[in-house]
This record gives structure tokens, C-alpha cells and sequence, in this order.
């Protein structure tokens, strides 16, 4: 039984490491601001999805998924309000989008000039 949830666990380190892998090529790859911060904001959640629950399966106990829970309901709340004022300060630092981006609505509202 210890081996299926140490595969449980790999499983679940690299379906993490997968995310985290495809959004620290995102943030390198990715030609904008905007963009980047998209790559960077689904990197932490998902990844560090899998690697929690990875720590959880491999340790298994209640201590351990106590904590990895409340490092998920904070990185579930802190990384969409940081990723929300890190773009907000972008648009107000006067930051453009991508040229070939399917559309800047905030461009003609004034919101890079407050």
C-alpha cells in the first residue's frame, strides 16, 4: 500500500512541477506585461496545487494537510489580489499591451493616466 501512494505522489509532484515548469516558461516566453503576469499567476496556483498535495499523500498526516490547506486558502486569495494590483500598477505606470493582443479596453478609458 506504501508504494501506490508513494506513485500517488509522484504523480502528483510532476503534475506540480509540470505547471510550475510551463509557467516559468510563460513568464520567460511570453511578450508582455499582462501576459507574463497571467503565466506567473497560474504557475503558483496549480503548481503549488500538486506539490501540496503530493507533500500530503507522501506524509499523510493530519498535521501536514492542516498546513498544506492553509497555505492553499492563502496563495488562493493572495495571488489573484497581488496579480490584480501588479497589473493595476502596469496599466497606471502607462505599460501597453502586446500589439497583437486581441484588445486593450483599458486604452481609451484613461486608466493608464490615473
Amino acid at each position: 500500500m506504501s508504494a501506490l501512494f508513494d506513485v500517488i505522489a509522484a504523480l502528483f509532484l510532476l503534475g506540480g512541477l509540470f505547471f510550475m515548469f510551463v509557467g516559468a516558461l510563460g513568464i520567460v516566453r511570453l511578450p508582455d506585461t499582462f501576459l507574463r503576469l497571467h503565466a506567473a499567476s497560474k504557475c503558483a496556483t496549480l503548481g503549488l496545487i500538486g506539490l501540496l498535495l503530493a507533500v500530503v499523500v507522501h506524509i499523510g498526516t493530519g498535521d501536514v494537510a492542516a498546513k498544506s490547506l492553509a497555505t492553499l486558502v492563502f496563495a488562493f486569495v493572495a495571488v489573484p489580489i497581488g496579480s490584480h494590483l501588479l497589473a493595476k500598477a502596469a496599466l497606471k505606470a502607462g505599460t501597453h499591451q502586446w500589439n497583437q493582443a486581441a484588445g486593450d479596453e483599458h486604452h481609451d478609458d484613461g486608466m493608464h493616466l490615473r
